[in-house]
């Protein structure tokens, strides 16, 4: 029989390495599919019978029941206006590089027609050609 000397017992090890690119792909993944909306205003919107697929990438105004006006162009998030009359310069600069670009008004259903009608001037005025009115799906049970 012969003894081992100098030999030693290795001790067991989670391998952490491997650790840090699992969290990077997990944070890779949920990068690439969280969807990203520049709008985030909150309004009670309208409800309507139809219901239309819009561009992903649209502007949008949104306007709020106490007559505030937030304004996107689709890919950075929205901001404050002061006037009805800022939608006008902010959509000639748009329209100026694609003429096609849709353009959303997301009214709260307490906003004046005022407002609405405003915005609407204003997008007609600068040569918009595509206008859309953000809705909710009417329910099946209302009755109108």
């Amino acid at each position: 029989m012969t003894k081992r000397h100098g030999v030693r017992r290795l001790a067991p090890t989670v391998p952490t390495a491997s650790m840090a690119d699992i969290a990077f792909l997990l944070i890779i993944f949920f990068m690439l599919t969280t969807s990203f909306s520049p709008e985030r205003t909150t309004v009670n919107l309208p409800e309507s019978e139809t219901r239309t697929e819009v561009s992903r990438n649209s502007a949008i105004i949104a306007i709020t029941a106490d007559g505030e006006i937030k304004f996107t162009d689709g890919e950075r998030p929205s901001f404050l206006l002061g006037s009805v009359e800022e939608i006008g310069l902010l959509t000639q600069e748009i329209i100026g590089f694609i003429p096609d670009k849709e353009f959303l008004i997301k009214a709260d259903r307490l906003a004046r027609y005022e407002m609405v009608d405003g915005v609407l001037e204003q997008l007609r005025l600068n040569g918009v050609q595509r206008i859309g009115l953000l809705t909710e799906k009417e329910s099946p049970g209302d009755d109108g």
